[in-house]
C-alpha cells in the first residue's frame, strides 16, 4: 500500500511528502478536500474542505459524497504508514450522521493514538487480522459539527510473496 521507497525516506521530511502526494493525487483531488497539515508523527493529519463549485450540491450546501471522499484514505493510509511493509490495510466500511448543513468550509482532525497501534499489533500477532473503528467529525471555523464520519479499517498481516495476493477483508 506505501510504496516501498518510503522508508528510504527521512522522518522529518514524511509529513510534508505525505501531504504533498495526497494533495496532487489525482483521485484525492478531485474530491475537494485538501490535507493542510500531517502530525510530525505521522499519526494524524487535517482536511479542509471549502464549500466550492466542485463540493456544493444542489441546495447549495456541501454534498455528502465529497465529506465521504475527503475522509475515504486518510484512517487507512496513516496506518499504513505507521505499521510498515509487514501488514496490509484496507478501508472495510463507512457511514456518515449528518448533523447541520455545511455551507461554509469544513475541517476534519484524523488522529490514531499511540494506544490504537498497540492494540492494532497485538490483535494482529495474536489472531493474524482486525478490524478497527475510527470516528472523525467535520466542524467549521467555530468548532460546530456539521458531520460525523465512521469508518472500520481492516489490518492484517503481510505474508511472504508466494504469488498470491494479500488477504481481502471478510
Amino acid at each position: 500500500m506505501i510504496p516501498s521507497f518510503w522508508n528510504r525516506i527521512p522522518p522529518r521530511w514524511r509529513p510534508a511528502l505525505f501531504r504533498f502526494g495526497l494533495n496532487f493525487f489525482p483521485a484525492y483531488r478531485a474530491t475537494g478536500g485538501r490535507v493542510v497539515a500531517v502530525a510530525p508523527d505521522m499519526l494524524g493529519a487535517r482536511v479542509r474542505l471549502p464549500l466550492g463549485w466542485r463540493t456544493c450540491n444542489g441546495a447549495g450546501t456541501t454534498f455528502g459524497g465529497s465529506l465521504y471522499a475527503a475522509t475515504d484514505p486518510l484512517f487507512a493510509l496513516l496506518l499504513a504508514v505507521n505499521l510498515g511493509p509487514d501488514y496490509v490495510v484496507w478501508d472495510k466500511a463507512a457511514s456518515i450522521r449528518y448533523r447541520r448543513p455545511g455551507r461554509t468550509t469544513l475541517f476534519a482532525d484524523f488522529r490514531i493514538s499511540p494506544e490504537d497501534l498497540r492494540v492494532v499489533r497485538e490483535t494482529v500477532a495474536r489472531e493474524g487480522r482486525c478490524d478497527r473503528h475510527f470516528h472523525v467529525d467535520f466542524c467549521d471555523a467555530e468548532g460546530v459539527v456539521h458531520a460525523g464520519i465512521d469508518k472500520t479499517v481492516y489490518i492484517g498481516r503481510r505474508h511472504p510473496p508466494s504469488g498470491e495476493n494479500p488477504p481481502m477483508p471478510r
